[in-house]
């Protein structure tokens, strides 16, 4: 075995210009690596509580941004290559054809592009608290109209 070490050349990106035509070539395939889901707005405890057992699970995020409501699913693409191409480039669905890097996630996170975020379950509990006066009431209050409704 030899002792020589190799070096591989790499390229230092501060030099270059980066533009919507090469921005994919920097990236991780950060838009391959979530999908969401528009959710009606939530207005009642009841919309909120529902919001609340989504973001428990691993991996799911709920943000509000100038479009709406949406559930956030941090799953990669089962088809993004080991050099973050996609692998079904020339089959891939509409959604992705449709993508448009202009303004991505590489230009700013998701979570600094909304006006609410909610990674956890304690952060969207906190904004329910704060939203409902009643909130640590609200299963007291669900349980009353479901033995109304069974009257």
């Amino acid at each position: 075995m030899s002792d020589t070490v190799q070096f591989i050349e790499t390229q230092d990106i501060t030099d270059i210009e980066i533009t919507s035509e090469n921005k994919c070539d920097f990236c991780s395939a950060l838009c391959c690596s979530y999908i969401t889901q528009e959710l009606d707005t939530p207005r009642t405890m009841h919309a909120f509580d529902v919001l609340l057992w989504q973001v428990a699970h691993k991996g799911i995020h709920v943000f509000k941004d100038g479009n709406g409501w949406y559930l956030l699913s941090m799953n990669k693409c089962e088809f993004v290559m080991p050099d973050n191409r996609c692998g079904i480039y020339e089959t891939r669905p509409m959604i992705c054809r449709e993508h448009s890097n202009a303004a991505c996630e590489r230009d700013v996170p998701i979570d600094e592009g909304c006006d609410l975020y909610f990674q956890t379950f304690e952060e969207l509990d906190n904004y329910c608290r704060k939203r409902f006066k009643t909130w640590d009431k609200r299963l007291e209050k669900f349980e009353a109209e479901r033995a109304k409704a069974n009257d």
